[in-house]
């Protein structure tokens, strides 16, 4: 089961699509931008950009590593890099473990936002799932 977030920065809400394949995405990199149509129909029309994501391990990706896999980097700040908020501590690096930029199959979140809108607003696209499954329970 793979997760993706899709984040409005309009509104700032995030809504969530789980799938069971990511197939058509595989082998793609943080800053591609791809149809809403490939996630669900309703989506159509939207234009979604990669942001991010993480592994099966909860490893961050990475927009300066290239490649699949893990790799282990020399940080000081920055995506995947949480400082201790003690003075002493203040531009210490640290060796970190995270994913590179490119989605393959250990990636299990993808972090998208939109780029274009499409013609219904996502509000409606998503209040119509949770009103079906709250129906059918």
């Amino acid at each position: 089961m793979i997760k993706v977030n899709i984040s409005d920065p309009e509104t700032g809400k995030t809504y969530k699509v789980e799938l069971n394949d990511l197939g058509f995405l595989l082998g793609k990199r943080i800053g591609y931008e791809f149809d809403g149509g490939l996630l669900m129909e309703e989506l159509k029309g939207y234009k979604l950009k990669i942001k991010g994501g993480s592994d099966n391990s909860g490893f961050p990706m990475h927009p300066g590593v290239h490649g699949t896999g893990r790799k282990q980097l020399l940080l000081k700040e920055g995506l995947g890099y949480r400082p201790r908020h003690h003075e002493r501590y203040h531009g210490i690096k640290r060796k970190k473990t995270v994913h590179g930029n490119t989605i393959d199959d250990l990636i299990v979140q993808v972090n998208c936002v939109i780029v274009e809108k499409g013609e219904k607003p996502l509000e409606e696209i998503f209040k119509k799932e949770n009103n079906q499954e709250g129906d059918a329970q």
